[in-house]
């Protein structure tokens, strides 16, 4: 198949539509259920090019989530705890242990759910029973992967009422070095991205602190791949094998550092007794329970606790998780890592990171003020390493 026509762009009223191979190539992607459409396939791609880049980099498998072409997060196939899988709604999933895929999704699809609803999902690896159950309960849009088994391909093809997206991508597809889109009628060439983001990327480091372990030298990789696909300018806080915090799409760096940030440190707080403990009416669905949480840990809280609306939300009427509370359990949070698709122009960034746990940074360099953010990570202890290499992705 050299194209494919599309029900339309990425509003209904851009038709025509299609994905093709201008050098009259197959185009290396099969349909196997429900037709994608045009954001569907810039989702796609872009995400499909970040789990094979993370596991080409990291030795693991890799899956994320993705929604309006920037991921919500990436993770590796690492085993979640008992409250991680509580707080991704996975702790009743049989078998989740034994597939690392299934806990790459869990984990990708659970860092932020409330960004996550009506995803797009990649896999670096054949789709494996397991994950497609965790997929088929979800809200999504579809998934690429380079196979599926026979149980996860017949899971999947049954879900949204047998329109579900199921997309098989040639894994051993290399695009041309020359990339070409257009803008108001004008075309745009430049070379591909082929920059390599590894271990050796991260020997530059300009702290007086130069203590990098493998792990989180993994997270670092992790965030900074996770850029690389991501709308700029952008941050991503990383932890544990998997992107915890993105900040994407804003015009000032500090914006991206305290959206990353609040999105980070929601994905501590969920974890936190008082919110595992939360006993939710009968009734309440998962979309709902994410909304319900996500309200519950701002200042707004009383949206579900006031005493006209809490019963119609939970079962037991819970405490608030004070603004002192929720503070004073992040700054128990350390060991977290930090990448930028840029080079930090302020310190103000490197304040802000603090204040959610980061003790590793990698970011570009090259700012007339870097002497000053490297004096705020020396001031924190952090180790920083200077990457040389900008990633934004437009």
């Amino acid at each position: 198949m050299n194209e494919f026509s599309l029900k339309y762009g990425c509003n209904p009223n851009q038709k025509p539509s299609r994905i093709y191979m201008a050098n009259g190539a197959e185009l290396p992607v099969e349909i196997l259920n429900g037709r994608p459409g045009y954001i569907n396939f810039l989702d796609a791609f872009n995400s499909w090019q970040l789990v094979k880049e993370i596991k080409e980099n990291t030795g693991m498998v890799a899956a994320t989530s993705f929604k309006h072409v920037s991921p919500t997060s990436a993770a590796v196939g690492k085993k979640l705890s008992e409250a991680l899988k509580k707080s991704c709604f996975v702790d009743d999933i049989e078998g989740l242990d034994d597939s690392p895929l299934a806990c790459a999704y869990a984990r990708a699809r659970g860092t932020d759910r409330m960004s996550s609803f009506g995803d797009w999902i990649a896999l670096s690896d054949e789709c494996d029973e397991v994950t497609a159950r965790i997929i088929a309960r979800e809200v999504s849009d579809g998934v690429i992967a380079p196979g599926y088994s026979p149980k996860a391909l017949e899971i999947l093809k049954a879900k949204r009422k047998g329109t579900y997206n199921v997309v098989k991508i040639d894994k051993d597809y290399v695009p041309e070095e020359i990339e070409r889109k257009q803008v108001f009628g004008i075309t745009f060439e430049q070379g591909r991205n082929n920059f390599k983001i590894d271990r050796a990327l991260l020997s530059n480091i300009v702290t007086a602190n130069k203590d990098l372990p493998e792990d989180k030298a993994i997270d670092l990789i992790i965030s900074l791949i996770t850029l690389k696909y991501t709308q700029s300018n952008s941050v991503c806080f990383a932890t544990d094998g998997q992107a915890i915090g993105v900040g994407a799409g804003q015009q000032s760096r500090i914006h991206c550092t305290r959206l990353a940030a609040q999105k980070a440190d929601l994905w501590h707080l969920r974890q936190h007794e008082k919110v595992l403990n939360l006993q939710f009416a009968e009734g309440v669905g998962r979309p709902e329970k994410n909304n319900i949480i996500d309200i519950y840990l701002s200042d707004d809280y009383e949206e579900v606790l006031g005493d006209d609306v809490w019963q119609a939300n939970f079962a037991v009427r819970p405490e608030p998780f004070t603004r002192e509370e929720k503070a004073a359990y992040l700054k128990t949070i350390t060991g977290v890592s930090l990448g930028s698709d840029a080079f930090f122009p302020f310190s103000d960034n490197i304040e802000r990171a603090f204040r959610s746990g980061v003790s590793y940074i990698a970011e570009p360099g090259g700012s007339v003020r870097d002497d000053l953010v490297i004096e705020a990570a020396d001031k924190h202890g952090m180790v920083m390493c200077f990457t040389g290499m900008r990633l934004f992705h437009h």
